[in-house]
């Protein structure tokens, strides 16, 4: 957990099942810049075992910051086993996402920064990052925190 006299106030902490309302909200934004937008935010009950499990494994994390008693953002990282680069793990950052009204005050920052500390500890080689095309201004985020556009992606919806 994040709380030091360089940002009083603020908390980076694991979420908890407590969170899964607010996280909806926030994972709602983040979809409407995609291919499949949602209608609304998801019922709590509906991403709660999806939450636990990931709460359970050791080898991912779904981290939320805190300040004045409201959660203004949160991404989830996964450490994956891997055969390249002399069998080191990576990790995969997925779903970050500060709420609309809370950009440009820095939480996006703390969350990653927060992220890659917890990455490097656990050994990782590298971070894998996707971002829709559409996200320009999140494009400039990331490559301001070191992250290059080196590989095309893509996506198949099931």
């Amino acid at each position: 957990m994040l709380k030091d006299g360089l940002h009083p106030g603020i908390l980076v902490r694991p979420a908890t099942v407590e969170d899964l309302p607010r996280l909806t909200q926030l994972l709602f934004q983040l979809s409407q810049m995609g291919e499949q937008p949602e209608t609304g935010p998801r019922e709590a009950a509906a991403v709660e075992p999806a939450l636990r499990a990931v709460m359970a494994d050791d080898r991912s994390s779904c981290i939320v910051i805190e300040a004045a008693d409201q959660v203004h953002g949160t991404l989830t990282f996964y450490i994956l086993p891997n055969l390249s680069f002399g069998g080191q793990p990576i990790a995969m950052i997925e779903n970050v996402v500060v709420d609309e009204e809370s950009r440009g005050r820095g939480f996006g920052r703390l969350l990653m920064e927060h992220a890659e500390r917890e990455i490097r500890e656990a050994g990782c080689v590298e971070i894998l990052l996707a971002s829709n095309k559409r996200r320009l201004v999140a494009h400039r985020f990331y490559e301001g925190l070191g992250y290059q556009a080196t590989h095309e992606g893509f996506t198949k919806f099931l």
